[in-house]
């Protein structure tokens, strides 16, 4: 039997990865424009389908039944075809259910924001009523559709405690996009985003910021995967596998980036990790002077510390894009806002903590070629290293010690 997403653009999707893990069917990502939408359900020629963006209500007339569930909501996620008969169901409200519970937001009483009119922002309404919220708004760019504006929200509820972001604002590839800013809402206590793709939206970047609790979609997305995937097949999976699967993919598509100071050991660590984990090392400096055509000295010396700086943030942005590498940046990496939010969006970045007792200047590094230059930096630089990094690993071991504490820290993380 055939069994996948339907979807209009599904670049984004990690859903193939999910449902293939459980083992039990082959999955597919399938594509479809809008005019074939309604000749491929008419076919029934698949055992159950997952649906997403712009379809979850769309395919509702070319369903047979409806679960109480899918009715209440009105919206699907999932179809399963039962002797020819095409069910439709509502998964993701369980999903968004289990991210709450994970994430420790309690909605009971509170005055719930929901970004977005679309068919997932249904199901955010529901979760959030069933779960007690006193108060439950829409919210979208034209007000229409029984929603509020984005400036009603901001000048009539600043009291807002919870933002649910069900639009695909800040989504692959348009990372650098946020639909709204958290911190115009004082009172709040938490932002869960659906997005998973990045890992960790500028939504969710700037809520951590700010103190609050937050969560971005991937648990989501694995969690209604597997409540899909006993729907499909009737199957009972155990209870762990939800979280056993989202911790593998996540995993999977992090990168690991290495920060700190030159001569922290960067390069051959990374090295190091790339060869234990089977994973590509990316030097960014060395992408630098690839792209330029020419040395860091010779960047700097024809172009200036802010050139040489505008070209990093250039190579970041790209590279902070996707996930799965190992990357060693470069020194100056973190001092840009823009770059700790490219890198943090799918990575974990680990500060290589070297005492500057143990750091040695060398003449291939303009800003740290003698002691003097070298201590100024470190002092500069240490507290904004702190403030970016996820976590501090000390490296006053050997380069293979040092190794190995990253990736236990980073498998129990």
């Amino acid at each position: 039997m055939r069994y996948g997403l339907l979807g209009e653009h599904l670049p984004h999707s990690f859903s193939k990865e999910i449902h293939e893990r459980l083992g039990l069917y082959r999955y597919e990502l399938i594509e479809l424009a809008p005019a074939e939408l309604g000749d491929f359900l008419a076919r029934r020629d698949f055992g159950g389908v997952n649906v997403t963006i712009p379809y979850k209500q769309t395919v509702i007339p070319w369903l047979d039944e409806l679960s109480e569930r899918a009715k209440a909501i009105g919206a699907v996620n999932t179809i399963v075809n039962r002797n020819g008969r095409l069910l439709g169901d509502n998964t993701d409200y369980g999903g968004l259910a289990a991210l709450l519970r994970r994430t420790g937001l309690d909605l009971r009483g509170k005055k719930v924001l929901i970004l977005g009119t679309g068919g997932t922002s249904l199901t955010a309404r529901a979760v959030a009523k069933d779960a007690g919220a006193g108060t439950v708004l829409r919210v979208s760019r034209s007000g229409r559709e029984g929603a509020i504006s984005y400036e009603s929200a901001v000048a009539e509820h600043p009291d807002a405690q919870v933002l649910l972001n069900t639009t695909p604002c800040g989504m692959y590839p348009k990372t650098e996009a946020m639909p709204i800013d958290p911190a115009r809402f004082p009172a709040l206590e938490g932002v869960v985003d659906v997005i998973y793709n990045p890992l960790r939206t500028r939504l969710t970047q700037r809520a951590a910021a700010l103190g609050l609790k937050c969560a971005n979609g991937l648990f989501m997305l694995v969690t209604q995967a597997v409540l899909a995937a006993e729907a499909f097949t009737g199957a009972t999976l155990p209870e762990d596998t939800a979280e056993r699967i989202f911790r593998e993919v996540l995993t999977e598509k992090q990168n690991l980036v290495l920060i700190g100071m030159p001569g922290s050991g960067k390069t051959t660590l990374g090295r190091l990790l790339a060869a234990r984990t089977g994973r590509p090392f990316v030097d960014t400096d060395e992408v630098i002077a690839a792209r330029a055509g020419r040395s860091i000295p010779e960047i700097f010396q024809a172009e200036g510390e802010a050139g040489f700086r505008d070209r990093e943030s250039a190579v970041l942005r790209d590279l902070g894009a996707t996930g799965g590498r190992i990357l060693a940046t470069g020194g100056g990496a973190v001092l840009r806002a823009e770059n700790r939010a490219a890198l943090r969006q799918n990575g974990l970045l680990l500060l290589l903590d070297r005492p500057l007792a143990d750091l040695v200047p060398t003449g291939d590094r303009p800003l740290a070629d003698n002691i003097e230059k070298l201590r100024a930096l470190y002092e500069a630089r240490l507290p904004v290293y702190r403030a970016a990094a996820d976590a501090r690993i000390d490296v006053s071991g050997s380069p293979e010690e040092t190794a190995e504490h990253i990736l236990q820290l980073w498998r129990n993380d």
